[in-house]
């Protein structure tokens, strides 16, 4: 345990610490899609760690504290987090969540991200979605869905998230303070892409609706959109 606090990791500290043998999460018993979770929303980033401090609503101090001083911590500290304390967290998510198979069973990231942050947690979602002018839906992350493109073979997430967008015709209600993607490569059986290219910059000024943006044409305000 590192009950001290830490902060995310960064550019050459994140290489030192990160980089090498028995480095990251411990995987156990189909931890894998909790694992590359926790990697994704704490190793290098700290625009989630009001998840770690903040007395939420329906906060759950015990598995707040798990979280943090038993997984984000030392692997800002030495970069690696063993498979008995993933496991712990998993025993108190499936005691609170009413479901046994947390535990053992591979399950989706979105399953994991609504239970911890909504239930558990009581956090606002990050996301407020709207489809073909119809109510606006809130959520936690993005789940990339879209027909497999022959043209894309290594795509990268700028993208992914662009065609998915375009192909459900979503807009972003606002500019969400944290957007979490799930790539359409997960599970055991499915991987639509051999590989994906991480964007380390993500552009979302064609996804957010009714923003301002310049018309290809003339250069000037934009008055009408063609997908």
């Amino acid at each position: 345990q590192a009950p001290e606090s830490f902060p995310p990791l960064r550019n050459e500290a994140a290489v030192r610490v990160l980089l090498g043998r028995m480095k990251g999460i411990q995987g156990h018993c189909n931890s894998c899609y909790m694992d590359a979770a926790l990697f994704s929303l704490f190793s290098c980033t700290s625009v989630l760690d009001s998840m770690l401090f903040k007395p939420f609503p329906l906060c759950d101090r015990n598995i707040q504290s798990i979280l943090r001083d038993e997984i984000v911590n030392p692997l800002r500290k030495t970069g690696f987090v063993r498979a008995r304390s993933v496991m712990h967290l998993r025993e108190q998510l499936t005691e609170k969540g009413q479901c046994s198979s947390f535990t053992n069973a591979e399950k989706d990231p979105e399953e994991f991200l609504n239970l911890i942050m909504h239930q558990i947690l009581g956090i606002e979602p990050l996301l407020k979605l709207q489809s073909g002018g119809q109510k606006e839906q809130d959520c936690y992350c993005y789940q990339i869905f879209m027909d497999k493109q022959e043209d894309l073979v290594v795509p990268d997430v700028q993208q992914l998230v662009e065609h998915s967008f375009l192909s459900s015709d979503l807009k972003l209600v606002e500019i969400p303070s944290c957007f979490i993607i799930q790539m359409p490569r997960f599970g055991k059986e499915y991987k639509m892409f051999s590989k994906i290219i991480p964007s380390l910059e993500l552009d979302i000024t064609d996804l957010l609706l009714d923003s301002p943006r310049e018309c290809c044409v003339c250069g000037t305000v934009a008055t009408l959109e063609c997908a």
